[in-house]
């Protein structure tokens, strides 16, 4: 069990420094906004986690590798202790990206040791593949943050340069229906679960429908040349609010350049394409386009539901170099029901515990459940989501005016 605890923690380190390798140190060190961290920060952080919650509680003679990182890169764990002042983390040049570098390459060797010799219970093997499934998360936020800091830049650099396949006409949208029943939700088993998964627990659906794609940026933009962003109609009073205030006029990272919209990306400044699904929206957004659109936001258990049965890997261009999509099977009925790899999908559902929800004792019961409030789920992954951390319960979560993600739509409706 301890060899491929081993194996795996390496695999999963080695992929967060494979995603850092394109980058320079000033890359790493800037914060573009509160919600970002610096990339640097990312790759101390996930560190940090393993330092404190693992080496700490296993090593009898433990002696922490620089006493106030415990300060500097703690996130929100309040019972560990002092926190650094998250929308400053980006003022912090020192330690610098070479020292993190070290700071990681001591916490693996005596993590290794611990994990080659098998010396970590049962209880700090579970800890040590939370931590990993947690660094996991984090891949994905570097590649965000990272995305969001380059759009700053006037040059518009390309975090690593991708030959995009041919533009393709957009398939055409299928409704994937389903019955009235009484049906389960919720992780089980076997793998990897976080605590917010379960327990699992029956749900009653009405009939409805699922979209069998995501929303492209051709549906979006007829949504848009229809004056979506200038119909208060459509919207929600608090994202007309939103848009007003922050003058959105089109998804994040787009602008208009002459007669055609283009859009920042991780390979660099492209245009947008009319094959991809929209992505970079609001909850808000997404329900302003569902209701143009004549349809509504499906909720997590519709979501889920349709997903355990027919998954569907994603191939959306971005994600083409950093994380292969999930490999998955199915087909509706009526058509391909694409559910995995491309975007988080919002769906109607506030973040709120399931029935018979616990958090786990102590520090870590921090990890999601004081979360729950404010926020919506998203369903789906991403293309910047590490490729074997997706799976058909995966709850994850943002206030509804978040952008910076790869969030984007799917439609449901009432049949």
């Amino acid at each position: 069990m301890s060899s491929d605890h081993a194996g795996r923690y390496r695999a999963v380190r080695s992929a967060s420094e494979h995603l850092a390798g394109p980058l320079s140190p000033e890359d790493c060190t800037p914060q573009s906004m509160p919600d970002a961290s610096p990339v640097k920060w990312h790759l101390a952080h996930t560190t940090w986690f393993f330092e404190t919650f693992v080496l700490e509680a296993a090593e009898p003679d433990f002696q922490p590798v620089e006493p106030l990182y415990r300060e500097m890169f703690n996130s929100y764990y309040f019972s560990i202790g002092d926190r650094y002042f998250r929308p400053e983390r980006g003022l912090v040049t020192r330690p610098s990206l070479v020292e993190v570098w070290a700071y990681r390459r001591e916490v693996d060797r005596r993590m290794e040791r611990l994990l080659d010799a098998s010396r970590l219970s049962e209880s700090l093997l579970a800890v040590v593949e939370l931590g990993l499934q947690h660094e996991q998360q984090h891949q994905e936020l570097l590649l965000t943050d990272l995305k969001h800091l380059l759009s700053k830049n006037p040059l518009h650099p390309a975090y690593r340069a991708v030959a995009a396949p041919p533009e393709t006409q957009p398939q055409p949208l299928h409704w994937h229906a389903m019955g009235e029943e009484l049906r389960e939700i919720g992780h089980q088993g076997p793998g990897f679960g976080f605590d917010n998964e379960g327990p699992r627990h029956r749900v009653y659906l009405d009939a409805f429908e699922l979209g069998s794609r995501l929303v492209t940026n051709a549906d979006y933009l007829a949504f848009m040349e229809d004056g979506g962003y200038r119909r208060p109609e459509l919207w929600l009073s608090d994202g007309w609010a939103m848009r007003e205030k922050h003058s959105w006029q089109a998804p994040l990272y787009w602008s208009l350049e002459g007669d055609r919209w283009f859009s920042h990306t991780l390979p660099g400044w492209l245009p947008v394409r009319a094959d991809e699904p929209v992505t970079h929206v609001s909850l808000y957004e997404a329900a302003a386009y569902a209701r143009w659109a004549d349809a509504r936001l499906p909720t997590e258990a519709e979501w889920e539901v349709v997903a355990a049965s027919h998954p569907v890997k994603g191939n959306f261009v971005e994600n083409e170099r950093f994380h292969p999509a999930p490999a998955a099977a199915g087909e509706a009925a009526d058509g391909p029901t694409q559910l995995f790899g491309d975007v988080w999908e919002w769906t109607a559902t506030s973040y709120c515990p399931y029935p018979g929800y616990q958090p786990v004792q102590g520090a870590l019961g921090e990890y999601n459940g004081k979360f729950m409030a404010n926020q919506f789920v998203l369903r789906g992954g991403s293309c910047a989501t590490p490729n074997n951390h997706v799976r058909a319960t995966y709850r994850n979560f943002f206030y509804p005016d978040a952008r910076w993600q790869f969030s984007g739509i799917r439609l449901a409706r009432d049949a």
